[in-house]
């Protein structure tokens, strides 16, 4: 396909909202779906209804974004056509149960079809995204079919998991080939399909389980989705316009390159469907702990990751045609900085908290009249700790600076809430049917919660400041490995719009040389700065403390000056 796309000029140009720099051959859904078909017909032990249905349906889907590929269709002939197909697989049968009612149920089915449709068909934005992601996903469905007894369906998943990985290949970064809509359009409707297919026998033993497996096996797509979503429509602009406002686009605004943001990705992917398959094999009750604790963190990680400015600042003129109200770039403006935000957060972690400690106490396997009394007293708990995380002084802080000074208060805010608990269930249930171990467990988790969420933003930024490119960044050495250099350390690893790349300490101290500040080693003294600078091809010194006295000033610019080096004091470094 990519020659005979080279061949007859049948190529995507570069555009602005594109990342391709040259002309990359196109229809590459082709080939997936060609290899797909072939190895389905081939190989397939027994043809079964629910399995034609989807890749009849599957092949129409194709078709239609083939039909795009060629002419362009509007964005409402796509959705007309794509909610066709999915009436269609629905009208057999095939359904998510997730409602009781038949009508209801077949409305949402539709919504997920055409949903995780246009999900793939969003996320195929970066080099080698769509493709991987949909491999790991239909890999992980090989599994739960065969797990299911569903050797076809597994089959049938593991042809169109052998077909992505094929077409990958030529996709990944510098990718030769895109799939194109005929290609995206295929892979999402396949996904979503199948997740239907599997659904139909009692592969799984519980609601939860059949609410959270589909959901985790295709999270990516639905968490991209609704990110660009959002943003888009509070930025004011077309949901199906095209833009540099995804997943693995923001990532690269963080700093990382193309294959470290899809690698990335991949790596969500696996351990979202590791979840799925813990979810799947656990009892029940423990499974309602760990999807909605591991929905918490993917919280956090895209309001960090909504964080990212995309879009252009909007000028005063376009404010007033707007009606006075600026644009809203990202998520993270429209939730991280209203208190309300940590409200909630803190009333989840408090029932995950609470929940997850009667799970402990018990291994899992709880007793009905603890399980009933502890359900039965858990809003009184969670009223006590959240007026106490107010009364305490929990919610003065900015979460963006939390540090280890803050962690005391979070301590005594964390354990004012468990004390006044506990006292509160003593008056209310004088302690009958409860467990005086679960309450220690919720302690427990309730800190780890609270203060890990409050330091979840700090810890993601100091990681994602590895990635951000240092080409342009002036290497410096820092003179003084104290208090003051490692803030000075902090400030240029948090803020690379300095322009300072910290490559080593200087200190005077013999006992700190080979010590490591934030990854940064302390080379030796400034005795040596003419030899430590030319290891480390430092241009310049920043001192990082002004209480230096006049004989080591004096001596620190005479080393400066005979190395070469430009001298800076750290109120200069942060201006």
């Amino acid at each position: 396909m990519r020659a005979l796309a080279r061949r007859y000029k049948l190529v995507a140009r570069p555009r602005t909202d594109r990342w391709h720099k040259k002309p990359t051959a196109l229809y590459g859904g082709i080939g997936i779906y060609l290899a797909f078909l072939l190895s389905h017909f081939w190989l397939q032990p027994k043809h079964v209804s629910g399995e034609n249905l989807l890749v009849l349906c599957g092949s129409g889907m194709f078709l239609l974004g083939l039909v795009d590929d060629a002419v362009q269709l509007k964005p409402y002939a796509k959705l007309v056509g794509q909610i066709v197909f999915a009436t269609v697989f629905t009208t057999f049968g095939m359904r998510l149960h997730w409602l009781p009612a038949w009508v209801p149920d077949q409305a949402l089915t539709i919504f997920w079809l055409v949903g995780i449709t246009n999900a793939v068909n969003l996320l195929d934005s970066l080099d080698g995204v769509a493709g991987g992601v949909a491999t790991i996903a239909s890999g992980f469905m090989v599994y739960f079919c065969h797990a299911a007894g569903q050797d076809s369906m597994a089959m049938l998943a593991a042809a169109f998991c052998g077909a992505n990985l094929g077409f990958l290949v030529f996709n990944f970064n510098p990718a030769s080939i895109f799939m194109g809509d005929c290609g995206s359009l295929f892979l999402g409707f396949f996904l979503g399909g199948a997740a239907l297919v599997t659904n139909q026998t009692a592969m799984r033993r519980d609601m939860v389980s059949i609410l959270a497996i589909p959901v985790l096996l295709l999270l990516l797509p639905i968490i991209d989705t609704t990110l660009v979503t959002i943003a888009r429509l509070l930025a004011r602009r077309p949901v199906s316009q095209g833009g540099r406002d995804h997943t693995a686009h923001r990532l690269v605004a963080l700093g990382m390159s193309e294959r470290a943001a899809a690698l990335t990705l991949y790596g969500f992917a696996i351990l979202s469907g590791a979840v799925a398959i813990l979810v799947r094999n656990v009892q029940g009750r423990v499974g309602a702990f760990i999807a909605p604790a591991f929905g918490m963190v993917i919280v956090f990680l895209v309001v960090f990751i909504g964080k990212t400015r995309v879009y252009e600042p909007v000028s005063q003129a376009d404010e007033q045609k707007m009606g006075g109200r600026a644009l809203v770039p990202t998520l993270a403006d429209f939730s991280y900085k209203r208190r309300v935000f940590e409200v909630l957060n803190d009333l989840a972690i408090c029932l995950l908290a609470y929940y997850g400690a009667i799970l402990l106490r018990f291994d899992g396997d709880i007793p009905i009249r603890y399980y009933q009394s502890a359900i039965r007293m858990m809003p009184v708990v969670i009223v006590a700790q959240l007026a106490s995380f107010l009364a305490l002084g929990l919610y003065r802080g900015l979460w963006r600076y939390t540090s280890m000074a803050d962690v005391a208060t979070l301590i005594r805010a964390v354990g004012g809430g468990w004390v006044a608990s506990v006292v509160a269930l003593v008056f209310v249930a004088r302690y009958e049917n409860m467990s005086r171990g679960m309450f220690v467990m919720d302690g427990v988790l309730l800190l780890g919660g609270v203060i890990g969420s409050r330091l979840s933003f700090r810890l993601l930024r100091t990681w994602m400041a590895r990635f951000q490119p240092k080409a342009e960044a002036k290497r410096v050495l820092i003179y003084g490995a104290g208090d003051g250099g490692e803030l000075l350390l902090r400030e240029m690893q948090n803020n690379m719009e300095l322009g300072l790349d910290a490559v080593g300490f200087v200190d005077d101290d013999p006992q700190k040389h080979g010590r490591v500040i934030h990854g940064v080693r302390v080379l030796g003294s400034i005795e040596r700065l003419g030899e430590l600078a030319g290891a480390e091809k430092a241009e310049a010194v920043v001192i990082s403390t002004a209480r230096l006295t006049v004989d080591n000033s004096v001596l620190v610019n005479q080393k400066c000056r005979e190395a070469g080096l430009a001298c800076r004091r750290m109120r200069i470094a942060l201006d």
